[in-house]
This record gives C-alpha cells, structure tokens and sequence, in this order.
C-alpha cells in the first residue's frame, strides 16, 4: 500500500470520527447566545434528546471566563441532588426543574464579570460525556451627556463642545453633526467591571461669529434602539462691538426729533454704557437715556462729534460719529412708488389684453371647428324654370311660396327651390346654349303684333296695346320681393 493511499485512509477514519462526535454532540441542545443586563437575572436552558438507550448519570454546569479556565458552579445527581461548589455563584444560581432530563439553571443578581461561556456537560453511559455551550454577554447601558464649554475669541484652535457616553458594553460610538469647521477626536477608557467609557470632544478656532451655532452630538450603541441626540449651542465670549444708529444727514436748525441709539455686540452682555463728546461735557440741549442719546433741540451746540463706549466683563468698545448741523431741512426724497405702481397698472392691463386676445382666438378656433363661422364659399344661383311672361300675369296679391328641398349643412353646398321659376334677363348674355329664362326669348323684334299664346305653356296672353313713349316707366313698387327680379323697361 502505497503512502498516498495511507494519508486518504487517515482522512476518510478522521471525517468519520468527527462527523460521529458532532452528531452526538447535538443531543445536548442549549442556546447559543443569551443577552442579559446587570442586577437581573437569566435563564440558561439545557436538554438532553433522543437519549435512546444512553444512560444519564450526572449533570454540571462550568463557567469559563478567560477559554481554557474552567470552573463548576452547579453539579446534578439524580441520588445526590444538587450541589454549588463556586462561591462567587453562591446564592446567585439554582436548578430550575432539577432533572437530568432538563438542568436548566437560572442566574440572579448578575454582574458584569459574569459574562463568559457557560458549558452544560453530561455524564452518560456508554457514549461517555458531551456538552453544549452557551455564551453569555452582558449588555450595560451607558451614560450618555453633551455639554458646551464657553471659550473667548482668539486665533488658537480649543475644545468647545465635549461628549460622552460613560460604563457602556459594547463599547459606543460618537459622532458630531455641524456646519461649523473644526475637527473631533475620540477616547476609549476600560472600567474594572467590564464596560467602557468613550469620550469625544469637538475643536476649533472660536471666532464672535460662531457664538450661537448649533452643534449635536450623536451617540449609537446596541442597547439603544436608536441614536441619542444632543443638541448644543456654542458659547464664544468676546469684547463689545459697537456701532451708532439713527443720524440721518438732515440735521437741520430747530430740530426737536433727533436721537441717537448706541448698539453693541458682545458675550457677557454689556454692563456699562456712557455716551460723551470729543469736544468735553456733552451740548446742554441733548440728554442720555440709558444707550440713546436724545436731542431736545438741535442747534450750534450739536454740531460735534459724539462718542458712545461700552463696556463687559472681558473689555470695553467705542464708537465716534461726527454730527453736522444744517440751516434747512433736506428736501423730502421724492416717492418712488408712483412709477412702480404705474408700471404694475400698465402690466395688468396688457396681460388682460393679452388674455382677451387669446380667449377670443381659441373662441373663434372652436367655432369654426364646430361649423358656427361663416360660410367658407358663396352659394350657386337657384336653377330657374318658367317664363318671365308667367310670372308678370300672376296675381300680385299672392307671395310664391318656398320648399327646403334639402337640410343645410356645414360643407355640403345647398340651395332653395321655388315652386315656380323667377324670371331672368340677360342682355348682356353671348351663350349660344338654352335659353336660361326657361324658354321665353330674350328680345322680341317688334315687328308685327305678338303671339297670342305662350309656346311653352300654352297659356293665352293679355292683348296687346302699344305704349306710349313717355310710359316707358312702369310702376313696379307694388311687386312683391319674391315674385319677380325683372328690372325696369329698357330702351334699346
């Protein structure tokens, strides 16, 4: 037998005895994992399954705190009862059913020293002993704090904000939201009992800009279902600032209402506000009101320059203005609203325009869509029929009547039909095709004396009587509009 086939033997027999030691490992079913907090208590389960033919005999539990130190802390015999033999668990753990079945045991009073791994072993018969493994890992909750630590303006970098989250397990982490440039950095401090504390603090170069600006801290860790915030402001201290307000360059003689408002910025707040003026005592006809300096009546006096100084705990500032009086009040600055408010007239006017413009538009657009505009051609002329004689022998009393023979509609080209034909006259018509007075002949000669009869509708004319020369103008004004179109007698 070769060397090479001896190796895979002692890997088959090796794979074996593993597979078969992890399969009766898991008879002995205990939790992987339990969280527990200090000063409570918890349960930590054993069971012994499909024991078969396998004898139970004994039971114990080991903590081991550091691996490969093992120590008993509870021990079961089915003769023998129960037994505790580590004081540092002594009152702390009890069985809770007391069976080999299920020795389960339970912790009270627990301790950050009491996480660790906690073996649950059998004794058996013939198989001989196996175990489970639980591990134990205390949680403790920190102690989380934030607070903001004043500092004065200058040009050195200094801690201006401080976090912490104190005696934690697992350890914490912190993190700063702001808009401020400035840096972090972060400490971790074991505690004798297991925990950790952590501390950040945030630097910068405090500047009197930064006094007031939002800073938070954040603080994760497990036990927290979420993040704690820690809202903060910054406090920069800093001397006054000061500035003067309400001089207007119009103070003019006689001038009852002028003032003088002294502003200052400064953290402390000011304490001490004094006005006076380079010249010495201040004008007799000015009197200072807490930071305003008021004017009873503006005159020679007033034409100096004042001086307004505030003072705090870390300095004091100054500010000078130099009054100029003026024999006559400034004229009045003209209002600038009479053209804005043109402007905005004229604008809404056109924009209505504008408006009206375009709903007439879409208006006429929709109409004609809809077949409401005027029509887009000239209709043809009605087909005429009938003589012209006919229509001059009908009674004058009587109007023709019309018949629609067809509805109008959008596109299609339609027209109405007398019941009889009106007369038609052409003079000036060349057409050599029908006649389009129905048939009746378009110029009679004169010689000789008329038909008696229509030819085209066998009817009998009125006889005929010359007309004078001077009748030639008939009277046609008692002819109904809709009887006849015939224009008045023309010499040819």
């Amino acid at each position: 037998m070769s060397d090479f086939t001896m190796i895979n033997c002692c890997l088959i027999f090796s794979a074996c005895l593993l597979s078969s030691q992890a399969v009766w490992s898991q008879r002995v079913r205990v939790e992987p994992e339990v969280t527990a907090y200090p000063n409570g208590s918890v349960n930590l389960r054993c069971e012994f399954t499909n024991s078969g033919s396998t004898k139970l005999t004994q039971v114990s539990w080991m903590f081991e705190r550091v691996e490969g130190d093992r120590h008993n802390i509870a021990v079961f015999h089915p003769q023998y009862g129960a037994s505790f033999p580590n004081k540092d668990f002594d009152g702390r753990v009890s069985f809770t059913q007391g069976s080999l079945e299920n020795p389960s045991i339970r912790i009270d009073k627990l301790r950050m020293a009491d996480a660790g791994r906690y073996i649950c072993e059998y004794a058996t018969y013939p198989s001989g002993n196996e175990q489970g493994t639980t591990t134990l890992i205390m949680l403790a909750k920190p102690r989380n704090s934030a607070t903001a630590i004043p500092v004065q303006a200058g040009s050195s970098e200094v801690v201006v904000a401080r976090c912490e989250a104190a005696q934690g397990k697992p350890e914490a982490t912190i993190s700063w939201i702001t808009t401020i440039a400035g840096r972090y950095n972060h400490t971790s401090v074991p505690e004798r009992d297991g925990t950790v504390t952590v501390k950040s603090e945030y630097r910068m170069i405090p500047t009197p800009a930064e006094n007031g600006k939002e800073i938070t801290c954040l603080v994760n860790q497990r036990t927290q279902i979420e993040a704690r915030t820690f809202p903060l402001k910054l406090v920069v201290e800093y001397p006054p600032t000061v500035t003067i307000e309400g001089y207007d360059n119009n103070w003019f003689m006689g001038r009852t209402d002028a003032v003088l408002t002294c502003q200052a910025d400064a953290n402390p707040a000011p304490t001490d506000v004094t006005w006076t003026a380079v010249s010495g005592q201040l004008p007799p006809s000015v009197r200072v009101d807490q930071n305003r300096l008021l004017v009873r009546k503006v005159d020679e006096t007033v034409n100096t320059t004042f001086v307004c100084e505030v003072k705090n705990s870390l300095g004091s500032g100054k500010k000078e203005l130099a009054a100029m009086v003026i024999d006559q009040p400034l004229p009045a600055p003209t209002s600038s609203m009479g053209p804005v408010v043109g402007g905005i007239i004229a604008a809404i006017i056109i924009l209505c325009l504008i408006g009206a413009g375009v709903a007439m538009y879409h208006k006429r657009r929709q109409s004609m869509e809809n077949g409401e505009g005027p029509p887009k051609h000239k209709p043809p002329p009605p087909m005429k029929s009938g003589s012209s004689t006919e229509m001059l022998n009908k009674p004058q009393d009587k109007t023709t009547t019309i018949t629609e023979t067809q509805l109008l509609s959008n596109y299609e080209t339609s027209y109405y039909e007398t019941n009889s034909a009106e007369p038609v006259t052409d003079l000036d018509d060349d057409n050599t095709g029908p006649p389009a007075n129905g048939g009746t002949p378009t110029v009679w000669d004169g010689s000789g004396h008329p038909p008696e009869k229509d030819n085209t509708t066998d009817e009998t004319l009125p006889p005929y009587e010359p007309a004078d020369q001077n009748d030639v103008e008939a009277d046609y004004t008692s002819v109904a509009r809709e009887e006849s179109f015939v224009s008045k007698a023309m010499l040819v």
